[in-house]
């Protein structure tokens, strides 16, 4: 049997896969805060020093437990993954996409690459799809609970991240992202990846992914004011596709994607061909 060719889908998570933001299910709540004044608080500290708004927010949500005497242990986000909500369809969308790309010859890998927690996501019922999950992390303390943190993924971070799924780069081999790797030695290239997401942090990766002939699909809240903002980046060429987040088969998302497969899918067809075309004129 022929080895299968490498594809990779790539989302983000927050509002992309879940409804909302995943440290609104459990994690605000258990502050004793509604999501909407936590976020305000968070971001406003981060203006206030001059921080990073996703290092500011991980550094609110650790000094305002300690004022309140919680332990944020990885245990508690474990568990605050398992009550995360997600758009339609998505449960059930990996297998059904697996299977379809191994029709094609195509091995689909899924990876995470977002600004919210590991932690959480690790409780998540659809951890065990992805090959790898690129988030924000935290550095745990002797008494198990957060001392620092020990990555930060934002708007640019994630582009990192993309790179090196590209070259097949490991989470802490950093070094090697900027060294120089020839087209045909990158495990994935632009060309075989489906970036998902759905506002500001994910342009920088979705621009990227598109310029360097992968596909960019902004998903939205199904009957939202969401909508306008994902065809503005279709507007403003930052993606190729505006798509509801509705993850179900033969729904738009489902139909645009397959096809996506099926592209790449006899692209290569077409390389194989074309190489045995080269070898004639050699042979000549």
């Amino acid at each position: 049997m022929p080895k299968l060719t490498t594809v990779a889908l790539i989302y983000d998570f927050d509002e992309t896969l879940s409804v909302t933001y995943m440290q609104d299910y459990v994690l605000i709540p258990t502050l004793g805060m509604k999501p909407k004044t936590f976020w305000q608080k968070a971001n406003a500290w981060s203006r206030d020093h001059c921080a990073d708004q996703v290092t500011g927010s991980m550094y609110y949500f650790t000094m305002t437990a300690r004022k309140k005497g919680i332990r944020l242990t990885r245990d508690f986000f474990c568990e605050a993954g398992k009550t995360i909500e997600y758009f339609e369809g998505v449960e059930g969308w990996f297998d059904r996409i697996n299977e379809y790309g191994k029709k094609l010859g195509l091995e689909v890998e899924h990876y995470i690459i977002s600004s919210g927690y590991e932690e959480i996501i690790a409780g998540s019922s659809i951890r065990p799809h992805f090959k790898d999950v690129f988030g924000c992390s935290f550095a745990f303390g002797e008494d198990g609970t957060p001392v620092w943190p020990a990555r930060v993924v934002n708007y640019s971070a994630k582009t990192q991240y993309l790179s090196k799924i590209n070259k097949g780069l490991g989470k802490l081999e950093d070094r090697a992202v900027n060294e120089f790797m020839p087209d045909e030695e990158r495990r994935i290239p632009y060309r075989r990846m489906i970036y998902f997401g759905d506002g500001m942090t994910d342009i920088p990766s979705m621009k990227i992914t598109k310029e360097r002939g992968g596909n960019a699909i902004a998903v939205y809240r199904p009957k939202s004011k969401h909508k306008k903002n994902a065809i503005k980046l279709l507007t403003d060429n930052r993606v190729n596709f505006a798509l509801p987040a509705d993850y179900r088969e033969n729904r738009e998302l489902d139909k645009v994607v397959k096809t996506i497969l099926d592209k790449i899918a006899t692209e290569r067809d077409l390389e194989v061909l074309k190489a045995k075309e080269d070898k004639k004129k050699l042979l000549k």
